[in-house]
């Protein structure tokens, strides 16, 4: 694939990954985009196949990203997805379309490489916010991402963000803190990660992202000049 070097950003959902991502492409508008996620399960009110944030461009006076609400949660929950049925996309899977998927509460999600490939034929650096499985699976690709991993201090730190957020059921709730502690062990094992960014303050934490990602921005940027 040609195009900007695309970075692969991964951890618990509640670690920040949204937050951190929300002011780095505010600081650098038009460099950044998303791929748009396939996915099984239900469109949710107000979201469209393939078109779910077209707020961005006024969020962030960028013109190029092609989400928009997905900086309405904490995590990237409510970014864009083509929305598919599980044989149609279980048949992209066989066919080798997808970069990586996986399941999750019954749902299957999936990133194809078409996606990836718009992204960086508008010369801009394709974010794939995926879990640990989908981690491992790109490694078994020819994508040469970065790798980044963002985890909260600890599990309690992490379940009293979930909980403050007021938006789970305690059984969902559960599901995502039973993740957390498989990602967050997984994330420790060598050479997964290019980097591991433990977000125990947010403006370290955001000063070490955008070092890791300095190179790749001022090529982007360069490509524009």
């Amino acid at each position: 694939m040609s195009g900007p070097r695309p970075v692969v950003l991964s951890g618990p959902s509640g670690a920040g990954k949204s937050t951190l991502m929300k002011r780095l492409m505010k600081e650098h508008e038009g460099i950044f985009g998303f791929s748009v996620s396939h996915t099984t399960r239900n469109p949710r009110p107000g979201e469209e196949d393939g078109k779910g944030l077209n707020k961005l461009p006024m969020l962030l006076g960028a013109t190029l990203l092609p989400v928009a609400d997905v900086f309405s949660s904490e995590d990237l929950e409510m970014s864009n997805y083509h929305f598919t049925t599980r044989e149609a996309m279980q048949r992209g899977i066989d066919n080798g379309d997808f970069i990586e998927n996986a399941e999750f509460s019954g749902n299957m999600y999936g990133t194809s490489k078409s996606a990836i490939e718009d992204v960086q034929a508008k010369n801009l650096i394709c974010i794939l916010d995926v879990d640990i499985q989908g981690v491992k699976r790109i490694k078994q690709t020819d994508l040469n991402p970065i790798y980044i991993s963002i985890q909260p201090p600890s599990m309690e730190i992490l379940e009293k963000r979930l909980r403050d957020r007021q938006t789970e059921t305690e059984e969902s709730l559960q599901k995502r803190l039973e993740a957390a502690r498989i990602d967050m062990e997984l994330s420790k094992e060598p050479g997964v990660f290019d980097v591991v960014i433990i977000n125990d303050d947010l403006e370290r934490a955001y000063e070490e992202l955008k070092d890791i990602l300095d190179e790749e921005i001022k090529k982007v940027q360069e490509a524009k000049s």
